[in-house]
């Protein structure tokens, strides 16, 4: 059995205060990545002063100095420094108020979960070709419906990433293009190393697994999808899983939650009525450990429960696949388990 637990409204007040101040900051450094990324220089050419403005190894002439290119440069400037200190004043009132919702027991997210996740977001990978299954999805729900589920059923000592295989991603990092998600763990904890060549799973020095996983192609003896996102033969190798393709083609889902020091930390998941069924559909393959077996139909039941009753999800809407449409009722009425996705 499982129990979700309300917030109460001192407890939603923190929660709603930090996410608010958290997307702001969010706005704010998008726009110092984007409209005030790179700098810009006088140089000069010949008998003028030109404007350049430099974006990562590129380098373009805005044109000759003029009262257009003065005031270019000084928007520039002016903006680059007060967004600069808009985020050194948000990322301020962000610290105040962490250790607060921390004591409050706001803090859900292990730190080191939190911290590969926004590294991995920082890398552009996160949300796009990466997107948080497993347990760790919970924290997602729960923040999203301002609940709290039961212990049991959020302990985990690992994360799993599924790769989204159909996107090609192009990387203009060099560093990020050939060592992958293997390199992004280890600026975190430079003890993450996979268990032999090619392999699935990268291992940290207290045991902490990051599982690298992708949906099994129909012809997967044949011709196999990109698996990896790195060039480097190190880097972690997605394992195909029967039935994820029903969880790639599914809606996304997001939501802001905190981390154990009180931080928040934006997590990329999939719908949680596609959770819901998915984890259904695993209880009851043959050969599923027992042990595991009853968390995966709680933890089922649990987003279920949280999806209709608090999200207002429907779990009829075409925008799920017609194998989640066709086995929702089951899961609904009676936890009972779902038609086989494939």
């Amino acid at each position: 059995m499982f129990s979700i637990r309300e917030l109460d409204n001192e407890q939603r007040r923190q929660t709603i205060d930090l996410r608010q101040i958290f997307e702001a900051w969010e706005d704010k450094r998008r726009l110092a990545e984007t409209r005030f990324a790179g700098s810009m220089r006088w140089v000069r050419r010949g008998d003028g002063w030109y404007l350049l403005r430099k974006r990562g190894r590129a380098e373009t002439s805005l044109g000759p100095r003029s009262a257009e290119t003065e005031r270019t440069h000084a928007r520039f400037v002016e903006g680059r420094e007060r967004i600069a200190d808009d985020l050194k004043a948000l990322e301020a009132r962000l610290a105040r108020l962490a250790p607060v919702a921390a004591a409050m027991g706001l803090g859900r997210v292990p730190k080191l979960t939190a911290r590969l996740l926004r590294r991995l977001a920082d890398a552009g990978l996160l949300g796009t070709r990466l997107h948080i299954v497993g347990t760790n999805a919970l924290f997602a729900y729960e923040a999203a419906a301002g609940v709290q589920f039961d212990s049991g059923l959020l302990a985990t000592g690992d994360a799993d990433l599924m790769l989204d295989a159909r996107r090609r991603l192009r990387l203009v990092v060099e560093a990020l293009r050939v060592e992958g998600v293997l390199g992004v763990l280890r600026r975190v904890d430079k003890s993450f190393a996979p268990r032999g060549p090619r392999d699935f799973r990268a291992v940290n020095r207290d045991g902490f697994r990051v599982d690298l996983i992708r949906a099994e192609t129909r012809r997967e003896s044949v011709a196999r999808p990109r698996d990896r996102i790195g060039e480097s033969d190190e880097d972690l190798q997605g394992a195909p899983l029967p039935g994820l393709s029903w969880l790639v083609g599914s809606p996304k889902f997001q939501a802001v939650a905190l981390d154990e020091a009180g931080f928040p930390v934006r997590l990329h998941t999939i719908d949680p009525r596609a959770f819901a069924l998915h984890k259904a559909w695993i209880a009851g393959l043959p050969g599923r450990d027992p042990l595991k077996r009853g968390r995966d139909l709680d933890q089922a039941a649990a987003v279920a429960s949280v999806a209709a009753d608090r999200l207002g999800l429907d779990f009829a809407a075409a925008d799920l696949p017609a194998a989640l449409r066709a086995a929702a009722p089951r899961l609904l009425a009676a936890g009972s388990r779902p038609a086989d996705p494939e």
